[in-house]
C-alpha cells in the first residue's frame, strides 16, 4: 500500500527542572500498520530511538491527557492546540518531552488522508493475515 506519511519535529527533552535540550524527531506513519505511529528521537551521542504507538492515543492526547502504561501524552494548557508533555516510561526510568501540538496536528491530518481515523482494516482481516502467514501460506 501506497502513501507512507513522515515528518520532522523538534521536541525538547526535559531532562530536569533546570535543563532541557531540544532534540529532533522523526514521525513516521505507514498505511501497512494502520494503528500505529513511529517517533525516532535523535538523541546526543546515542543511536536514535524508535518507539511505536497507537496513532489513536496521539489524536486523543492532542485535546486531553491520554495514554495508559508506557506512553501519556496531555497538553500542557487548557487552550486549543497547546503544547503536548510525551511521557515515555521503561521501568522505573521515564523521559518527558515537550512539543508544540500544531506540527503533530499537521501530521495527523495526513495521515488521516491516506487512511481515515476509524477506518482502518476490520479485525477480521488481520486474523485472517496472522493465519495465513501462521500456515505458511505465500
Amino acid at each position: 500500500m501506497n502513501g507512507r506519511v513522515q515528518a520532522q519535529v523538534m521536541m525538547s527533552f526535559l531532562a530536569s527542572e533546570e535543563l532541557s535540550f531540544r532534540i529532533p524527531v522523526e514521525l513516521v506513519y505507514e498505511p501497512d500498520d494502520p494503528y500505529a505511529v513511529r517517533f525516532t528521537f535523535g538523541l546526543p551521542g546515542d543511536e536514535p530511538v524508535t518507539w511505536v504507538f497507537g496513532r489513536e492515543l496521539l489524536v486523543d492526547g492532542v485535546s486531553r491527557p491520554a495514554g495508559e502504561g508506557d506512553v501519556h501524552i496531555a497538553p500542557v494548557a487548557d487552550e486549543p492546540l497547546a503544547d503536548l508533555h510525551i511521557r515515555l516510561q521503561v521501568g522505573p526510568e521515564s523521559a518527558l518531552l515537550r512539543v508544540s501540538a500544531p506540527p503533530l496536528v499537521a501530521f495527523l491530518d495526513r495521515t488521516d488522508r491516506v487512511v481515515p481515523l476509524g477506518q482502518e482494516p476490520a479485525c477480521a482481516d488481520i486474523d485472517a493475515e496472522l493465519d495465513r502467514i501462521l500456515a505458511g501460506r505465500p
